[in-house]
């Protein structure tokens, strides 16, 4: 069972259209933070994995349960590293699932696809495709999403279409604030940035390839690998 993330409308759910149509709600007055962030010094980005592995509903791994209530990780990318608390107590399904993930490899030299710089601030990942659709062949349910729709700088989010349980292997990371739809549940956050959001803030300052508010970032970032912390 494989999600489809379309790039614009389903993927995030945060516009509903082509063009400068955008969702009731959405904040399209700001166009992020005046703060220039350092200039990047990123590795060429390697291509994408031939072979994705895919796995079935059954290798979705059970909710983590007792202590801690949070757990480190790391996401090396092409452009430096950059750390990550995630919330294992609040987020229980999403954080066994990342953890799973990360020790299966499943990111190794993953692109980042998609930077949106109007209205919505976001960075997202996690597709080893590097085409928006793809996913680890499995899907969940929406956890510790917030019931106002404010995601503040550094939140680790996840990626899903209408149905509010594909949860799977995207997800985003929000640059600057961000209101997005509460509508359909909202969007699981299961963490946050702690050290190295000057990375992605950089790769949102170089805009999108195309020119654009939504598509994919003008300076490329790969995920490298992933590592979670016991």
């Amino acid at each position: 069972m494989h999600r489809r993330l379309a790039p614009l409308a389903a993927s995030l759910l945060l516009l509903t259209a082509c063009g400068d149509g955008a969702s009731p709600g959405l904040q399209l007055e700001e166009e992020g933070s005046d703060a220039s962030p350092a200039p990047l010094s990123c590795e060429e980005a390697p291509e994408p994995p031939a072979d994705v592995t895919t796995y079935s509903p059954q290798d979705l791994p059970e909710p983590l349960g007792g202590d801690p209530a949070t757990v480190t990780a790391t996401l090396e990318t092409t452009c430096g590293d950059i750390g990550l608390e995630l919330y294992a107590a609040d987020a229980p399904q999403t954080v066994a699932s990342f953890a799973f993930l990360a020790e299966e490899g499943y990111w190794q030299d993953s692109p980042c696809h998609r930077l949106t710089t109007s209205g919505i601030y976001v960075l997202q990942c996690g597709d080893p495709t590097g085409t928006g659709q793809g996913g680890p062949g499995y899907g969940y349910g929406i956890e510790n999403a917030p019931e106002t729709g404010m995601y503040p700088p550094g939140t680790l989010a996840m990626a899903r279409t209408q149905d509010p349980d594909s949860n799977g292997g995207q997800f985003f990371v929000v640059y600057d604030d961000t209101q997005l739809p509460v509508e359909g549940g909202g969007y699981s956050i299961f963490g946050r940035v702690t050290e190295g959001l000057d990375i992605v803030e950089g790769v949102a300052a170089e805009g999108t390839g195309s020119g654009g508010g939504d598509g994919a970032p003008a300076q490329p970032i790969s995920i490298l690998s992933v590592t979670v912390d016991d």
